[in-house]
């Protein structure tokens, strides 16, 4: 017991010390961990702690990160990411495993040896980039989108490249080689299910497991949690939680699938339900610290006395990963037609080597195909690669972003007052509610993202707040539990519906004003539950109509008769299609909403034809 507090209290008062002081200097937290994890290995050592298996255990937060990025991604958006999921992923793991394995054949490796090496560097790391680009809020950019559709192929590659690495096997070798290789392939050891089984049995064995997440999350996880929140008990919901992704992640595990992928796949599916946010709110603090034990264990995993002694070759290899990562990443940017920016933090951010190298390393060594002095020094390069990332991103931040970006980041500003009224968003629409409820003596709480546009504010003496309304812990401060009215009033679509949503699940006492982007967006936020909701452009679109009349020869009064003869007939029929809107599937598929459609147009349209006429007759 005393051991383990020993060893509980170092790992986590280096990540108290370290983590702070790196994002005080604008090293971000990951790189914070790693320097953390670098400080303490040598007492690690002295307490000699299996560094190896930590490091296995940790590896879990990569499963819960994916987990919680999957409740983000709708499955309608998932599909319209299969080409880049294919075409950049594909491309990535292809060509920059045949870079690598010619770098190394002309080093003087043989083609297996050469090959396998390539494969195991082509992964990059899932962890380091999905936190950064979280943290800096990039990951729903092109860039960061790019990124992500490219470390999902990566996890899904893993499995034919474990396939693939025993038919490169050199019997010569001999497997006494390393024992930090050796501790590297338990990471993968365990029982297989679909070991020893044919082909055919094999691919219906995980197609079945993957069928199982798809059902569970589909139609069990609701009763079950509906079962548990009737207890009124958070933490048996919390606990309910993990032993889902647990769960999830076990059956992955069992048919020598990735679990990462198929806690992803599992948050994928219940990215629509309505527990979505309690699952991240209770996922998140255990992804967070495991991912930082996570980054610790690699840190402290760097065999300094070999780096010591093989330092030229290590640091001039982790050059040429990274170089030749960053030079294929490039290429598929221009390829996809990513723009600039996007393309520099797509190549920069995916030009480390991954954790899941690791795992193949130790496989690779198992099977014959690395002697243990190349594994050892593998993953000295790869640790060196990960530890150079933070610093991409830096380079970044600094150089690309400061060129191609007007506004700062900046933290969101602490909110020091609670008002009734809660406004998201200051921009067109925002700020002529903000100013129409002001002059009425109406106070407002107004959040909004674009801090140059809040500073300009500032010198017209309106206080706003700087932030992500859709933060949770934002909104808490802006005192929604007592709020009695949300206007939203953001700017894009996903942003609308994240926000509405939330309030609507958690807070069923407060009115929401949600802003429409279009008609599709109306009737999507009618499903959600919202049922005061505004189309951006339709006042102005039914006053330019009622403008087209005048000036086709109706007199003001007429206009104004025919264009609200329009929006009532529009109205009354839009509340109709409502009632037919179904979330889980695009409107042009809704076949009852489709016939809806035509039914009213047929009903409607010679009607308001007739009333038309009848009020330019008597205009005349």
């Amino acid at each position: 017991m005393t051991e383990f507090l020993i060893l509980a209290f170092v790992i986590m008062m280096a990540g108290v010390v370290a983590v702070p002081l790196a994002t005080r200097f604008g090293l971000g937290s990951v790189l914070g961990y790693l320097l953390a994890g670098m400080a303490i290995s040598p007492l690690l050592g002295a307490l000699r702690v299996d560094v190896d298996a930590l490091q296995a255990f940790a590896e879990f937060g990569v499963v819960m990160m994916l987990f919680i990025v999957g409740l983000e991604l709708e499955p309608k958006k998932l599909w319209e990411m299969r080409r880049r999921l294919i075409g950049l992923g594909g491309g990535q793991v292809l060509l920059t495993t045949l870079a690598l394995a010619a770098a190394m054949m002309l080093a003087g490796e043989a083609w297996r040896t050469a090959l396998a090496i390539g494969m195991i560097l082509a992964l990059s790391s899932t962890a380091i980039v999905v936190q950064t680009l979280t943290e800096k809020g990039l990951l729903k950019s092109e860039g960061g989108e790019g990124s992500f559709s490219v470390l999902l192929f990566q996890d899904v590659a893993v499995i034919p490249m474990l396939a693939i690495l025993p038919f490169l096997a050199l019997p010569e070798l001999a497997s006494a080689g390393s024992a930090v290789a050796s501790a590297a392939h338990g990471h993968g050891s365990g029982f297989n299910l679909t070991e020893g089984m044919p082909v055919w049995l094999s691919g219906l064995t995980t197609l079945a497991a993957v069928g199982a997440v798809v059902f569970i999350g589909t139609y069990l996880t609701r009763p079950v949690f509906r079962f548990i929140a009737a207890a009124h008990l958070r933490e048996l919901f919390t606990a309910t939680a993990l032993v889902f992704v647990i769960g999830i992640a076990l059956l992955m595990t069992i048919v020598g699938l990735s679990p990462a992928l198929g806690t992803f796949l599992a948050g994928v599916v219940l990215a629509n339900s309505e527990y979505r946010h309690e699952l991240e709110s209770d996922i998140e603090p255990f992804k967070g610290l495991l991912l930082g034990l996570f980054f610790i264990t690699v840190g402290a995993g760097v065999d300094f006395a070999l780096a010591m002694e093989n330092w030229g070759t290590v640091l001039f290899w982790a050059a040429v990963v990274i170089g030749v990562k960053a030079a294929v990443l490039a290429l598929i940017a221009r390829i996809a037609g990513i723009r600039r920016q996007a393309s520099w933090l797509f190549s920069l951010s995916l030009a480390q080597a991954g954790e899941f190298a690791f795992v193949l390393i130790g496989f690779a060594v198992a099977n014959f195909v690395l002697d243990g002095e190349t594994a050892d020094l593998l993953l000295l390069i790869v640790a060196l690669t990960m530890l150079a990332t933070p610093l991409l991103f830096i380079a970044y931040d600094r150089l690309i972003e400061a060129a191609y970006c007007r506004g700062e980041e900046r933290e969101a500003d602490p909110i020091e007052e609670e008002n009734p009224i809660i406004i998201a968003g200051r921009g067109r629409v925002g700020g002529i509610v903000d100013r129409m409820l002001d002059i009425a003596g109406y106070r407002a709480t107004v959040i909004d993202y674009d801090s140059t546009h809040l500073e300009h504010l500032k010198k017209f003496g309106v206080k706003s707040y700087f932030g992500d309304a859709t933060r949770p812990d934002l909104l808490a401060s802006a005192g929604i539990a007592r709020a009695k009215l949300l206007i939203v009033a953001l700017d894009e679509r996903e942003q609308i519906d994240k926000l509405v949503q939330y309030a609507i699940t958690n807070f069923p006492q407060i009115h929401v004003v949600a802003r429409a982007i279009d008609r599709d967006h109306v009737y999507h936020l009618w499903a959600m539950g919202c049922r005061d909701v505004i189309r951006e452009t339709y006042d102005a679109a039914i006053r330019m109509g009622r403008s087209a009349y005048e000036a086709l020869g109706a007199d003001p009064q007429g206009a104004r008769a025919m264009a609200d003869a329009f929006e009532e007939m529009d109205r009354t029929s839009m509340r109709a299609v409502a009632d037919l809107y179904r979330l889980d599937i695009p409107a042009y598929e809704n076949e009852p909403l489709l016939a809806k459609i035509r039914e009213l147009r047929a009903e409607w349209d010679p009607k308001l034809r007739e009333m038309m006429d009848d009020i330019v007759q008597r205009g005349h």
